[in-house]
């Protein structure tokens, strides 16, 4: 899905289980963020390739936060791609994504009851994070990308302002339901009350267009439905 020139949504998934990941580029640099679930390394190559832009010409790859659905063809893209990518995440997700430390949310007892093929599967998607990205840092990339904070929904999660397009790519920080703005799911979230006070750092940017990993775009009244929800 187009939103801009140089910025696209790939849609990755089926359309009961849909995710958005989000695709930035210009003459230098072409940056994914977030990297689907395992198994979806040609679903996000053919993405990819829909948006205009040759796969093999992403060089960067930023995951928002550690969850097998944001970084679960990560090591994929990494090994089939024929250009080096570097990844990068924040310090809190670090060890998750290397490996060093099993998913925050996979407790002991839901480990235990996975297949054995499963836990192969995870031990495998261990990648290396080339570098760290820190809170109000900017990225000097596409037009500029501020990386936000917003531990909560993980301890690491950070949500991405493109400041060229006035968007912001949210992760899990929020969602979209029914076509509204909602906040994180309490279901998925780590720590809700800390994911709730990292929505107060949103209201800071002049957002026009909210990128959600699971509902897609939200265009209406960004910068007003932020604040209501960063208020309640």
């Amino acid at each position: 899905m187009k939103i801009a020139e140089g910025l696209d949504v790939l849609e990755l998934g089926s359309e009961e289980r849909r995710m958005n990941a989000t695709l930035i580029w210009d003459d230098k640099n072409v940056i994914l963020i977030d990297a689907g679930l395992p198994g979806q390394l040609e679903n996000i190559r053919e993405e990819v390739e829909k948006a205009g832009v040759s796969f093999d010409r992403i060089n960067k790859i930023i995951i928002t936060h550690h969850d097998l659905d944001h970084m679960g063809s990560l090591s994929s893209i990494v090994k089939n791609s024929k250009s080096e990518i570097e990844v990068l995440a924040h310090s809190g997700e670090r060890p998750y994504i290397e490996g060093d430390k099993i998913g925050i949310k996979i407790t002991p007892e839901r480990l235990s009851s996975m297949p054995e093929a499963m836990k192969e599967t995870i031990k495998q998607l261990k990648t290396k994070v080339n570098r760290i990205v820190k809170d109000e840092e900017n990225l000097p990339y596409c037009g500029g990308i501020e990386v936000i904070y917003t531990p909560g929904h993980t301890p690491g999660h950070i949500c991405l302002y493109l400041r060229k397009y006035k968007a912001l790519v949210t992760g899990d920080a929020m969602n979209v339901v029914n076509n509204e703005l909602i906040g994180p799911n309490p279901e998925y979230t780590f720590d809700m009350e800390q994911a709730m006070e990292s929505l107060k750092k949103l209201t800071k940017y002049d957002i026009e267009t909210v990128i959600c990993y699971h509902g897609g775009v939200f265009t209406k009244g960004s910068n007003e439905r932020i604040a209501k929800l960063a208020n309640s």
